[in-house]
């Protein structure tokens, strides 16, 4: 598409936020790619973004101009994964349970303490198991380009040090707006409050809720240490973060572009994970020094018990197959 006019598109594109994808100006294609959280430079969404528009501008010079949307400045997650389905927004980083939200197979990498270590998760994600989740989410019409990283979640709150499952009672986490996430809360006897991203700190702030669960990165990079005083390292989930494009988009592509796009993503993934795994060393002492009290969790198995039954109540959801898999590939 080589002229648009609002008059031609419609309102609705633009009170969104949102242009047409792959607008094309002084014979540039233009990608823009956004996601919610901030822009620091160790963000993790945020260094996926930049890493990926790095990586493809080094192949393909000033054919492509990647335009960087942190901040929720062109939609909240779900806007975003909706407008790639429907070929107005082109690229996002979005958080698995939000992906999850329109292909319910990657429920699987929120279930639980699935994972042991960022390195099973790569292993998972690389091989069977994410092939299988980009070819379901590929029939939505987006495109997983890679599965990037956030770290694993821990607890935030303001009332106590969260060290076994009891502790919980009575406190109210904001969650994803997942069933995962709601349904292992209500397990370990928490209470669970779903929330949009760009409602949370203000939620937080104000009362509304006593706390949440995030990765150590966006603890830091968003600042919550002035909101919230206890981190628990409970390491719950592993945070995938998925570097997505609309397959509309894609498909409207030079094949040498399409080509460049598939090798910066594959390039830019590992990076990213590095780079988020160089800077959680630090993120620890950065909020005790901000003043968080952090406390470890001393028995991670009374939390599993809690939660083992979800993996037998969400298998018709996720697909038996794929928690068949996931379950094997950790073993």
């Amino acid at each position: 598409m080589t002229q648009f006019t609002r008059r031609s598109l419609g309102a609705g594109v633009f009170a969104l936020g949102m242009a047409p994808a792959i607008l094309r100006a002084q014979g540039k294609t233009v990608l823009r790619i956004g996601w919610t959280s901030g822009d620091g430079a160790l963000d993790p969404y945020a260094t996926g973004a930049r890493l990926f528009k790095q990586a493809l501008e080094k192949r393909v010079g000033d054919r492509v101009d990647v335009q960087l949307f942190p901040n929720r400045a062109i939609g909240d997650e779900r806007p975003l994964i909706d407008g790639m389905r429907l070929g107005t927004v082109d690229m996002g980083i979005i958080t698995n349970a939000v992906i999850a939200q329109i292909e319910p197979a990657f429920q699987v990498n929120d279930m639980p303490f699935l994972f042991s270590s960022e390195a099973q998760g790569h292993r998972v994600l690389d091989g069977a198991v994410g092939q299988a989740l980009r070819t379901r989410l590929e029939s939505r019409g987006v495109l997983a380009l890679g599965f990037m990283e956030g770290g694993f979640r821990h607890m935030i709150n303001n009332v106590r040090p969260i060290a076994k499952p009891e502790d919980l009672r009575g406190i109210k986490f904001r969650v994803l707006q997942s069933p995962i996430y709601i349904e292992m809360f209500r397990s370990l006897g928490g209470n669970a409050v779903p929330m949009a991203w760009g409602e949370t700190f203000t939620a937080v702030q104000q009362g509304a809720v006593d706390g949440l669960e995030i990765p150590l990165g966006i603890v830091d990079q968003s600042k919550y240490y002035e909101v919230t005083k206890f981190l628990s390292l409970t390491g719950h989930i592993y945070s995938m973060i998925g570097c997505l494009i609309s397959k509309r988009s894609f498909d409207r592509l030079p094949a040498d572009l399409k080509t460049a796009v598939t090798e910066a993503a594959a390039e830019a993934t590992p990076a990213q994970r590095a780079a988020n795994a160089q800077a959680t060393a630090g993120f620890r002492d950065s909020l005790q020094k901000h003043g968080m009290q952090i406390n470890e969790v001393p028995d991670k198995a009374a939390f599993r018990r809690g939660v083992l039954p979800m993996y037998e109540n969400f298998r018709g959801q996720i697909g038996a197959d794929i928690i068949r898999d996931a379950l094997a590939a950790v073993q």
